[in-house]
């Protein structure tokens, strides 16, 4: 299939839509980003604390948080978002815009992030965690100076996997109101058929895909 470039507006719409819908897009990526992350660090700490065989095994509140974790990422990101909007325009004023997204697109990211960091905590050898606790250390020293130091490469690699996701999603509540580029892609590419924009938005999605590829792989090599 041929892009007819007399007929697309992809360099008139380049400064005034593209370039502020991609800066929108990595805002939303970034905050987001940050929000969810300390959410879910909270909560896998939480979880790795009162699992089972935990450092402080309490069945009530691993069950309940465990089950909402569950309960949250069963729902589609598209549901999630649609359904949240009450709670947005409450907390924001409006449910359009990229500054209202963050807010169901944290609770989109936060369980899956909370999941990824506990499974990486998960994985420290017991015999080190056992170590550290013959030598008086209390749960969170074993948490913060044990556990996340051992995991730390793990929860980069895994981190790195949900920033990509967190791009995907920014780009479909693009569909929903949230702006940035996959409002762009939809808008102006593909419901005025003019594809040329459409696979603008698709090269720049990739380029970010690409740098935030290459710099997990740094961190995590600098971390192994």
């Amino acid at each position: 299939m041929f892009i007819d470039f007399s007929q697309t507006r992809v360099i008139e719409y380049l400064p005034k839509v593209i370039w502020p819908a991609c800066l929108a897009t990595l805002t939303m990526l970034l905050i987001t980003l940050v929000l969810s992350t300390l959410i879910g660090m909270f909560i896998a700490i939480v979880l790795t604390l009162t699992r089972p065989e935990g450092l402080a095994p309490d069945k009530y509140i691993y069950r309940f948080l465990n089950g909402l974790i569950d309960a949250l990422r069963s729902f589609p990101a598209i549901i999630l978002i649609v359904v949240l909007t009450p709670v947005t325009r409450w907390l924001t004023g409006t449910s359009v815009g990229w500054v209202a997204a963050i807010i169901p697109l944290t609770v989109v990211a936060f369980p899956a992030i909370a999941r990824l960091i506990e499974n990486a905590l998960s994985e420290v050898d017991n015999s080190v965690i056992l170590a550290a606790r013959s030598f008086g250390a209390s749960n969170m020293q074993i948490i913060w100076k044990i556990m996340f130091t051992e995991a730390l490469p793990a929860i980069v690699s895994n981190m790195t996997f949900a920033a990509i996701q967190l791009l995907a999603n920014t780009a479909l509540a693009g569909a929903v109101g949230a702006g940035g580029l996959g409002a762009v892609a939809l808008t102006y590419g593909y419901q005025r058929f003019d594809d040329a924009i459409t696979y603008a938005v698709v090269f720049i999605l990739s380029i970010i895909v690409l740098a935030i590829q290459y710099t997990g792989k740094l961190l995590y090599r600098s971390l192994k």
